[in-house]
């Protein structure tokens, strides 16, 4: 099982200071984060895109090309893009681009995203939701496969024997599916052959092993080898070397982001009791030390036969320090330990 992390580039305002980190330092932090990340040997790092104050990548293909001039090997992904509200054409030019310029590491993350802000400021309709995805997925996976290409549909231009430049660097440009555990979105990754990755913010885990095996079967049906039915889990949480230390650090930056959810979403704020339940031997946040989270990644890893795990460790903005040590810890403590038990 291979290792990663995810980010949003948050920049929310401290909840112990007040104080929010400029844009340009809260993108400084990502590279310098994926730099590390790729000299530790981990796998990959995804830059999701969002159109709010307290976000700082809403154009996640811009640093990631940013942190392919400075890396070597490691997978650069978006996650995600929100494909409904972009122009399929031009996303898959800007992670063509990419994977040229990493010569090969790009992978371009496809979903419809937590928040709905780029659907008005692109001029898309909600009551559109299902069809910008379905048109757009179906646009973009055969931008990949046919070069030249003649389409129509609904929602933007024909295309009529038109070249879409760069290719990819290999064959195929890696396009993966996210989703936060919608049974449609497992089978339609399954049937499609595509690379699945399941975004949990909350919840144990184990909740999503049926779907994984809802993906496996859809792709077995459709007539994808197990190459091709590629699975990533998430997590958030953060590792410090003291197992109470990590989740009293983490625990006022989870609890912003969930005020933050519950104005804009209608949650429930949990209570403290209710956190220390969630990270207690890192059952659903994994905040602890390097073993107690590398116990927790080969267990879930073993039930659900996950190929890659991405952790989310910058939640609401964690300091920049503590990120770049709990990126060091993953690597050096916690990547051999999962390498020895799941390869």
């Amino acid at each position: 099982m291979d290792l990663g992390i995810y980010s949003f580039a948050d920049r929310h305002p401290d909840p112990r200071t007040g104080e929010q980190v400029p844009v340009s330092r809260a993108l400084k932090n990502t590279v310098e984060r994926i730099k590390l990340a790729d000299e530790l040997g981990l796998g990959f790092y995804g830059v999701g895109e969002h159109h709010l104050d307290n976000y700082a990548s809403s154009n996640p293909g811009t640093v990631l090309a940013a942190a392919a001039s400075v890396t070597e090997q490691i997978t650069l992904s978006s996650a995600v893009t929100v494909l409904s509200t972009e122009d399929p054409v031009r996303v898959y030019q800007q992670f063509t681009t990419l994977d040229q310029l990493s010569e090969g590491r790009a992978e371009l993350l496809a979903g419809r995203g937590s928040f709905t802000e780029s659907f008005p400021l692109f001029g898309a309709d909600l009551g559109d939701y299902e069809d910008l995805f379905e048109e757009k997925l179906a646009l973009l996976l055969r931008l990949d496969r046919e070069d030249p290409i003649t389409w129509s549909g609904r929602f933007r231009p024909p295309l009529e024997g038109a070249r879409v430049l760069p290719r990819p660097y290999h064959r195929r440009l890696r396009i993966s599916i996210g989703t936060g555990g919608n049974p449609e979105s497992s089978i339609r990754a399954g049937l499609l052959g595509l690379p699945v990755v399941y975004a949990i913010i909350g919840g144990r885990p184990e909740r999503f092993a049926p779907l994984v095996d809802l993906y496996r079967q859809a792709g077995e049906s459709g007539g994808h080898t197990k190459e091709e039915l590629n699975v990533t889990m998430s997590a958030i949480g953060l590792i410090a070397r003291d197992s109470q230390d990590a989740k009293e650090t983490f625990y006022p930056y989870w609890l912003e982001t969930m005020k933050y959810g519950a104005r804009a979403r209608g949650w429930q704020v949990p209570t403290r009791g209710e956190y220390d339940e969630f990270a207690r031997g890192a059952q659903s946040i994994f905040a602890g030390s390097p073993d107690e989270v590398a116990e927790r990644l080969i267990s879930v890893g073993r039930l659900v036969g996950a190929d890659r795990y991405a952790l989310q460790m910058d939640w609401a903005g964690v300091p920049h320090d503590r990120v770049m040590t709990a990126i060091e810890l993953l690597g050096t403590e916690v990547l051999p330990q999962v390498r020895k038990e799941l390869g």
